[in-house]
């Protein structure tokens, strides 16, 4: 039987195994979690057909969507956010099962084109379909580099909704003051210090060590290892000897929300304060290069959100092209010569 149960990943498997026309086919896959033997029946039926067609030369070689899901996932357990993948991937298998890598762009359409949530009455935003639909790329990109399971990159033609959902939500330092004085709690006054000193994200915040005058972080949302030098204001306040935030994370949660309820400030949100660092640095005339390292921003667009804060800046530099500059002029005022 093509399938069994696998008692060690608790899904069933799909096996294939034949001779068809001199040639070997074979093939084996975890099924996708929480399928009933009725769905791996199915899939069964349709899978063999199809490697059949293939082995007698009746159809192309088009490898299902499934696969390139099953493989990614199966590839990428080790990421944190693989349950998240799982799920926002099972979310939209409605439109892929079955279907082969050549119809990718037809499915995006169909999912980019329904936007009813599970729930009655709940439709999806264009955030939420880009990132399944993003996911969906991403998978089946990786089995066509790592696993060739086609000759050609099959998200090419793939549509993914524009996503115009940025926050520009900033705190200065005189919002940061009355939030710190609404704190009833000393370590949320540190997380809020923290952040607006750092640039760090509130997770990040629980897992940083400083260490020879740095912020360290070993492991990060882009994998990579980040040093941040710590803010002389930090150590002086003694925010640093606070560091990582050991209180629960629902505990410093709320202990922010009683925070900016009594500031009279319940539009600004903890990762508000991380993009306040970024406004800070850009206003002071800190390139974006720097910001996004100081960030650890991966990719240089995700850091282009602040570049609006650099139009008076870049006003001012643009200002002083055919500037006399007091350092090459004469006692009697004329420029020296070069």
């Amino acid at each position: 039987m093509p399938i069994r149960w696998d008692t060690r990943n608790k899904r069933w498997r799909y096996e294939f195994d034949r001779v068809i026309e001199g040639r070997r086919q074979r093939t084996s896959r975890l099924l996708p979690k929480g399928w009933s033997q009725a769905q791996a029946d199915a899939f069964d039926r349709k899978e063999s057909a199809r490697l059949y067609a293939v082995g007698t030369g009746i159809e192309r070689a088009d490898a299902l969507i499934d696969s390139a899901v099953l493989h990614y996932l199966q590839d990428k357990a080790q990421l944190k956010s693989i349950q998240s993948a799982r799920e926002n991937l099972a979310a939209i298998a409605w439109a892929y099962e079955e279907k082969t890598l050549s119809q990718l762009a037809e499915v995006a359409a169909v999912v980019n084109a329904t936007r009813q949530g599970v729930r009655d009455g709940v439709t999806l935003s264009d955030a939420t379909v880009h990132n399944r639909l993003a996911l969906l790329k991403a998978a089946c990109r990786w089995a066509w580099k790592k696993h060739g399971i086609c000759e050609n990159d099959p998200t090419t033609r793939m549509i993914l909704p524009a996503v115009r959902n940025e926050r520009h939500v900033y705190a200065g330092r005189a919002e940061l003051g009355r939030l710190l004085r609404a704190a009833d709690r000393r370590d949320v006054r540190a997380m809020m210090l923290a952040a607006f000193y750092t640039g760090m994200r509130f997770g990040e915040l629980r897992r940083v060590v400083f260490d020879a005058g740095a912020l360290v972080l070993e492991d990060t949302k882009n994998g990579e290892r980040r040093v941040v030098p710590a803010h002389p204001k930090l150590e002086r306040l003694g925010i640093l000897a606070m560091l990582p935030l050991e209180a629960p994370e629902s505990t410093l949660q709320r202990g922010f929300q009683r925070a900016r309820v009594r500031a009279g400030l319940p539009h600004i949100r903890i990762h508000d304060l991380r993009h306040s660092a970024a406004s800070e640095m850009v206003n002071a005339g800190v390139d974006l290069f720097t910001v996004g390292r100081v960030l650890g921003h991966k990719d240089p667009r995700s850091t282009a959100r602040y570049s609006h804060h650099q139009a008076e800046t870049l006003k001012a530099a643009v200002g002083k092209i055919g500037r006399k500059s007091p350092h090459t002029a004469d006692k009697k005022g004329h420029p020296k010569a070069a």
